[in-house]
């Protein structure tokens, strides 16, 4: 049974997504064009723009969507942590797969950096960080953590800087940053 057009064309959508998220990271958000795009996925160049209004507009949704798909590691993290302190252990071992240099963290460091020059992007990427921290909130409010907002929006910056940084010092691992995060939550 051949795939109907509706299929192909999401089919084709996730292709041209898959391929921006690649080349964000590999070339950098500037050097995305069409044809590289269209390209990667194997696909026509006029199919960039029929199934969306612009390449920023391509990169802007394959970029949030990588973001929420990388947040959502969370659940899993913070479903098996019984304490504060080991939902902290959780939260800084599942960084420690980004090396800074890696895919993830270098379309994370794109997507940052384009943020601050497109308010559409800025405002997407807002709204992943406000959903990271809200989880991350219920949770340590239900686990007892004073001030569960403000603590979830300083561990959200710090889980970013690190991410940021671990590309100038590989020593900022899990185990080097697990005690501070739990001294963060009210641990020893």
């Amino acid at each position: 049974m051949s795939p109907t057009a509706a299929e192909r064309g999401r089919e084709v959508r996730r292709k041209l997504l898959d391929a921006a998220v690649a080349l964000i990271s590999e070339r950098g958000w500037g050097a995305v064009s069409t044809r590289v795009v269209a390209e990667r996925a194997g696909v026509a160049p006029g199919l960039v723009h029929y199934h969306f209004s612009s390449v920023q507009a391509l990169l802007s949704e394959a970029a949030v969507g990588a973001m929420r798909e990388v947040g959502a590691v969370l659940e899993p993290a913070l479903a098996r942590a019984g304490t504060p302190a080991e939902a902290m252990a959780a939260l800084a071992s599942a960084l420690d797969p980004y090396t800074g240099d890696d895919p993830t963290s270098l379309l994370f460091t794109e997507t940052y950096l384009a943020a601050t020059r497109d308010p559409a992007l800025r405002a997407a990427v807002a709204e992943v960080i406000v959903d990271f921290r809200a989880r991350l909130a219920a949770w340590l409010g239900a686990h007892g953590v004073a001030a569960p907002e403000a603590t979830a929006a300083v561990v959200g910056a710090a889980v970013d800087g690190l991410v940021l940084q671990r590309a100038l010092d590989p020593g900022l691992t899990s185990a080097a940053i697990t005690p501070v995060l739990t001294r963060l939550m009210g641990g020893q």
